[in-house]
């Protein structure tokens, strides 16, 4: 079995000279380095913090893991500068199939309209993903990443996290103004904070095949219920780089894990798929679905972010990219709270929001799992009804799940405000910046995330120009549609996907989520609207 490896030396820090009575103390400790824990190291550096980041192993590339990655984490590394190369390296698609036996039953496009920067998805082994963020860690000074650092105890104090760290060279303490966790699915900081998951474990199991070979299979997405060459169960067919293809297989509770993942059971099951066996083993495991949360993400100074906060089955794509919308929704908040221009209150909104949507991508999931694994016969019964009426009927095929995709969550919150005028579309409060091209006065393209990228990591107010209107705060940068020195709506997209009139505004948070709309902005009304999302008084 060949596999993917990068591995990374460890050495002896200068913290770890100084007594236990005298521990350094930093910012923040990031205790993890995966898609999630990398990503948020990131952002805070370039947010102007400090961080340590720590991770217990000292290499990155044991199997593929999380492979499909969306339009919203693919946005969020290219804030971060490496979402390019990501896209270069990835299998783009955004096509998929769902069939039942061997007829397909419907098919899908997650992004039917052009005009965006970035693809819906990406297909993508996470150990690229988490080599593309080291290398940008390499040029960011501000973080300082300490491979086989494990944190073996934690004390929470009034103003700080002590942790105590243990290194070939022995244990060392660090003191944290704040902590976070992004130390996966069994992490052990949950543990030391006295917290646990709450939620349901289900029994069916899937088996995962990384399997390395040469086909001609479009890139989609393809999932079928109860195939010819796994009867009565379900499997799914993705294409990755390097022509490695991911293949999921469903196996009943009483398969035995220890067994059916050794290579030479499951290479008749995946030979009985592809009709071959010219393949070769990238990587192979057995999991099963687990739909769980804790109750709080924060425990003092203590932020839970990703699979160590939340967890949900693999089907929708859900994993990776909710822990990297959680990244990108506590970044912006704890460096605010660390320079000292928002107050502590700024955090709970971050559990707030996150625990919303860790509630909806549950939902989602526990009700796609219900239906590929039904566990009693009234569930399987509903199940081949419903498959059998997408043969004939539209409604039919709405009603299949074969795992609904990832979609960047929409916030709920007191931080998000009201709609005071009428509207017939664009994004409301609490959603996600939607994209659209246009062009520069000097005839070149642009993107509309492109061009709030390029601002900065701050507030931004999105203007449809009238040839009027207020001056705006200081603190609130511009980016200007229409009128003199506005970039150019050629194609009418930005109007259309914001409803937009002349003197349309869209206040966007730093992590391009819409915190405000007005139809006529003031500048009062937008200092208040800042001050909302901020937790100011």
């Amino acid at each position: 079995m060949t596999q993917f490896t990068m591995q990374f030396g460890y050495r002896r820090h200068p913290d770890q000279d100084r007594a236990a009575t005298d521990a350094a103390r930093h910012p923040v400790v990031v205790v993890g380095a995966g898609p999630v824990g990398l990503s948020l190291a990131i952002d805070l550096a370039q947010r102007g913090q400090k961080v340590v980041l720590l991770d217990d192993a000292d290499r990155i590339g044991e199997g593929s893991r999380a492979i499909c990655f969306s339009k919203r984490a693919l946005e969020y590394w290219d804030r971060l500068g490496v979402g390019h190369r990501m896209v270069e390296k990835g299998v783009v698609w955004n096509v998929g199939k769902i069939f039942h036996g061997d007829q397909q039953l419907y098919q899908f496009n997650l992004l039917p309209e052009d005009g965006h920067r970035m693809p819906a998805f990406i297909n993508l082994q996470q150990y690229y993903a988490e080599a593309y963020l080291v290398d940008l860690i390499r040029d960011l000074p501000a973080v300082d990443l300490r491979w086989r650092n494990k944190v073996t105890a934690l004390e929470q104090r009034n103003d700080h996290v002590l942790l105590t760290v243990e290194t070939p060279d022995g244990p060392y303490r660090l003191i944290a103004d704040y902590a976070v966790a992004a130390d996966g699915a069994r992490s052990s900081l949950r543990g030391m904070v006295g917290a646990d998951f709450h939620g349901q474990v289900f029994e069916d199991q899937f088996l995962i095949a990384d399997v390395k070979m040469t086909a001609e299979f479009p890139t989609e997405r393809w999932f079928w219920f109860d195939p010819p060459f796994h009867a009565g169960r379900s499997a799914l067919l993705h294409r990755q780089p390097d022509d490695v293809w991911r293949i999921d297989l469903q196996l009943s509770p009483a398969h035995d894990a220890a067994v059916e993942r050794r290579p030479e059971n499951v290479r008749p099951r995946i030979a009985r798929m592809l009709g071959h066996d010219k393949f070769d083993f990238e990587w192979i495991s057995i999991y099963k679905f687990q739909c769980r949360r804790m109750d709080r993400f924060i425990h003092g100074r203590v932020l839970f972010v990703g699979d160590a906060a939340h967890q949900v089955s693999p089907f929708g794509a859900r994993g990776a990219n909710s822990g990297l919308e959680d990244a990108e929704n506590l970044a912006w908040k704890l460096a605010r709270v660390l320079r000292g221009t928002s107050p502590e209150a700024l955090l709970e909104s971050y559990h707030t929001e996150r625990s919303l949507a860790a509630d909806e991508n549950i939902r989602e999931s526990t009700r796609a799992t219900d239906f590929m694994a039904p566990v009693t016969k009234q569930e399987a019964r509903l199940r081949q009804a419903v498959l059998s009426l997408a043969k004939e009927t539209e409604f039919g095929k709405r009603m299949v799940n074969g795992g609904r995709l990832s979609t960047p969550s929409r916030y709920e919150t007191p931080l998000s405000t009201p709609d005071a005028d009428s509207w017939n579309g664009g994004p409301p409060p609490g959603m996600s910046i939607p994209d659209a091209p246009l062009k520069t006065r000097e005839g070149g393209e642009t993107f509309l995330t492109e061009a709030f990228t390029a601002l900065g990591k701050t507030f931004t107010l999105v203007q449809f120009a009238n040839g009027g209107g207020e001056t705006m705060p200081e603190q609130v940068k511009a980016i200007r549609i229409g009128g003199d020195g506005g970039l150019i709506d050629a194609t009418g997209a930005a109007q259309a996907r914001y409803d937009a009139q002349p003197g349309t505004a869209y206040l966007l948070r730093p992590d391009g989520y819409v915190a405000a709309r007005f139809r006529t902005p003031t500048r009062a009304a937008v200092e208040a609207a800042v001050n909302r999302a901020c937790a100011a008084s």
